[in-house]
Formats: structure tokens, sequence, C-alpha cells
């Protein structure tokens, strides 16, 4: 199984007043790793992305320990746990070599933003899902 890592910067203004980064935060880095992870797979132009988009149904999140804030960027690791033929999920771990501080899962569903609804996932994004595929965890 292939993994997407995203090192995802701290902003400092992410940390409350204890220096924790604040727990609504850790879906933002979700998002921003996937949303770069499908970046080679998303049409290039606004229309045919309209017509070919994705959106998250689900959500979940399950804290393990806090993050401080600090200059190096935490890492996020997306991979593909399931897919459909109009959905899948994304399993998530943010964390350092030695610490996870939290894990996570979206329900991800094949969109068309015109018509406002589900479609079929096409060849090109099986084929890219199944790159990531997998349930194993790298820790």
């Amino acid at each position: 199984m292939h993994r997407y890592t995203y090192p995802c910067p701290l902003r400092w203004a992410d940390a409350d007043a204890y220096g924790h980064v604040n727990n609504a935060l850790y879906l933002r880095f979700m998002e921003e790793a996937r949303t770069r992870m499908f970046q080679e797979v998303l049409p290039a132009n606004d229309a045919d992305r309209r017509l070919n988009a994705f959106v998250v149904s689900r959500a979940s999140l399950e804290f393990r320990a806090p993050l401080h804030y600090r200059e190096d960027p935490v890492d996020v690791h997306v991979w593909v746990t399931h897919s459909r033929a109009v959905s899948f999920e994304l399993a998530y771990e943010i964390r350092d070599a030695d610490q996870m501080y939290a894990e996570g899962a979206t329900t991800i569903a094949a969109y068309d933003l015109v018509t406002s609804r589900p479609r079929r996932l096409s060849a090109v994004e099986r084929a890219f899902l199944s790159h990531y595929e997998g349930s194993s965890s790298s820790a």
C-alpha cells in the first residue's frame, strides 16, 4: 500500500493560550492533505471540475495526543481504505515519526456539481484510488 504524505505547516494562530493546536484545525489538516493528494487526478479547467467533483459526506476524528505549536510541519498521511462505484473512504494519521496526534476518516462521494447529484467514479479515478488502497498502519 502507498500512502500520500503531506508535510502540513503549522501557523502561530493555530495554537491556543496553552500552545496546543486547536482540535478543530485537525479537520483542516486532513482537508489540506486530501486536496493536495487529489490535485493530479482533478481536471485542469473549472467546467470539468464542476462535473467531476468530490464532496465529503462523513468525517470522524480521534485525538491521541496534544500537538504543540512548532516551526516544523506535522505529517498528514492519507490512504484509501475502501472504494465503491460512487464513493470511497480515506483514513488519515496526523503524526511525527514517534508520536500520533490524531487518526481520522472521511467518506467521499463523487459528485456532479452541475446536476447536484452523485456520479460514478471514472476509470482514471478508480486507478488513482487503487494506488493508495490498503488498510494496514505504518506506525
